[in-house]
């Protein structure tokens, strides 16, 4: 059915078709029945896809990942259509309308989208309102969806105090979220990838470690990298994991590269993602699984647009999967499909 509905929907700019196709799904979710009804035709529920990671029991282990439900409005209707976890934002301490539109771009003749959003959200606050709304409408006996909170620092934020907005953000998500992800890895806020350096990187996560380890309560902090680390980099990730004992790693981002695009708006300024990233996500993902020894876990995404593609992310070391682009090009059929496929992988 989203086959039939893709090439209209195609047509029209991609920010204004995801607020359309959002918006009526919360829409159909409403009607009684509407969620039912997603479960039955999307869902597939399967204790034999449940998987332990990071201390957290994810229901399967297809997830969706940051950028696409910013502000946490979209956790119920992301559950109904089979996805086992939701990762919002990314979030900052402030609500920011990010960079000037048009923002987002298809690359249909590769696969891809270009997207230069700048962090658009509407503030750590609203997102954790909405979270709480989330766990407190949950029926008697309904098992909340695995929620991860995705963050990062406001535009006007210098890069010596991003630390605060870092800080800002864990504090106030803390006891709605099941985990964290710090992102420092997005092309389109200027200077954040400079983050990704050793020093300030080991200053913002063991300042959010100790933070953490104050709480009768640990939360999983996972570090957001992009793709185009070299080898050398990565292996500082891999070194900055142990020393400040976070979680794990999401590899990857979008990346700045443009190597092989044949579409028109290859040139778009912003982050690229789909099929273009998907051998480069999956070699990052092989490296730091063989570089660290399987020390830590390591959430898989970057151009995942088969079951085929998750296999090859789970089979070079990730312990999860999540899907964006994906998502968008192969609609909600794509997580059935990848669960199927590892029922039957035996």
């Amino acid at each position: 059915m989203y086959q039939l509905l893709k090439p209209l929907l195609f047509l029209f700019d991609p920010e204004n078709v995801h607020h359309f196709v959002t918006r009526n799904l919360k829409r159909f979710n409403r009607f009684p029945g509407g969620a039912l009804l997603s479960k039955t035709i999307w869902g597939l529920d399967d204790h034999r896809l449940e998987k332990e990671v990071f201390g957290l029991k994810f229901k399967n282990p297809v997830g969706l990942a940051a950028g696409f439900d910013k502000n946490a409005e979209l956790i119920s209707e992301m559950g109904a259509l089979g996805f086992g976890f939701v990762e919002v934002g990314t979030v900052t301490p402030l609500p920011q309308p990010g960079n000037p539109k048009p923002r987002m771009f298809r690359l249909p003749a590769d696969g891809a989208l270009i997207n230069r959003m700048g962090f658009n959200n509407l503030g750590v606050d609203i997102a954790a309102e909405r979270i709480a709304a989330y766990r407190k409408g949950l029926k008697p006996g309904q098992t909340a969806l695995i929620i991860g909170g995705n963050i990062g620092k406001n535009k006007v934020t210098p890069n010596e105090d991003a630390v605060s907005d870092y800080i800002k953000c864990f504090d106030r998500l803390f006891d709605v979220v099941d985990y964290f992800v710090v992102n420092v890895s997005s092309p389109n806020t200027p200077g954040l990838r400079e983050l990704q350096e050793k020093e300030p990187l080991m200053h913002i996560l063991n300042t959010l470690q100790q933070r953490n380890n104050k709480n009768n309560i640990s939360r999983p902090i996972l570090l957001k990298i992009a793709p185009d680390l070299t080898n050398e980099q990565l292996n500082d990730i891999a070194d900055i994991v142990k020393q400040t004992g976070i979680a794990g790693i999401i590899a990857t981002n979008t990346t700045i590269s443009r190597e092989g695009l044949t579409s028109a708006h290859k040139e778009e300024t912003g982050g690229l993602s789909g099929k273009p990233l998907t051998r480069r996500s999956t070699e990052v993902i092989s490296y730091l699984h063989k570089a660290s020894g399987g020390a830590f876990p390591i959430i898989g995404v970057g151009g995942i647009h088969s079951a085929d593609d998750a296999m090859e992310k789970l089979q070079a070391g990730a312990s999860l999967v999540q899907l964006y682009t994906g998502f968008i090009y192969e609609g909600p059929g794509l997580i059935k499909r990848i669960n199927k496929r590892l029922l039957n992988r035996d």
